[in-house]
């Protein structure tokens, strides 16, 4: 029986490699979206779930393969939840993880609430007109601490201290990264997932 195909809808070839590792038991091949030409659509919505629908279903719609794809962010309780789906351009310049975590910094100066999770939503469509796609969750505690520690993994990790830990995200080898984060327990509820609703070739 031949491999099913679905595209990931992410240009990061650290995600490729990790959902190839754990969907390739189940027989699927992971293609990332490099291997096709499309357009990236905009990310218009105002919560996670839709934002990896819509990465989902454009990669859907241009491959005409199943598609897997992602979104997460940073909330904060005493911000009211941001920067939340804004998260990658909080300080107004998209992906400039210098510029935002400054800014985080410069919100919550004089805050002793400094709680705060990443959140990860990982969708997996069908097809593009998928009525029902499976969507994961994962959600991981912590807090924002005063300083930047370390020097690993990217976004708001030198920011972030793990619930129970003493020490930053940033701080965390890859490894021990991906068991406890948020995106690692999202992509391990989605493959817990299609272990009972696998998807079908075309």
């Amino acid at each position: 029986m031949s491999a099913v195909s679905v595209v990931l809808a992410t240009g990061n070839p650290g995600k490729v490699k990790e959902m190839q590792a754990l969907l390739a038991p189940l027989g699927y091949r992971v293609r990332p979206q490099s291997e096709f030409e499309f357009e990236q659509p905009p990310e218009t919505g105002d919560t996670f779930i839709e934002n990896a629908i819509i990465k989902a279903r454009a990669a859907a719609a241009a491959t005409g393969l199943p598609a897997i794809a992602d979104d997460s962010g940073l909330e904060v309780a005493a911000l009211g939840g941001a920067p939340g789906v804004r998260s990658a351009r909080y300080s107004g310049e998209h992906g400039n993880d210098a510029a935002n975590n400054a800014a985080l910094l410069k919100a919550l100066e004089g805050q002793r609430r400094r709680q705060a999770r990443f959140r990860c939503v990982c969708v997996c469509l069908r097809h593009a007109a998928d009525p029902a796609p499976l969507i994961a969750q994962g959600v991981w505690p912590g807090r924002i601490m005063t300083e930047l520690q370390g020097l690993d993994g990217f976004g708001y990790d030198p920011l972030f201290q793990p619930a129970g830990l003493n020490c930053s995200a940033a701080e965390l080898s890859p490894e021990e990264k991906n068991r406890r984060s948020h995106r690692g327990q999202a992509v391990q509820a989605l493959v817990t997932q299609l272990r009972i609703e696998p998807l079908q070739s075309s």
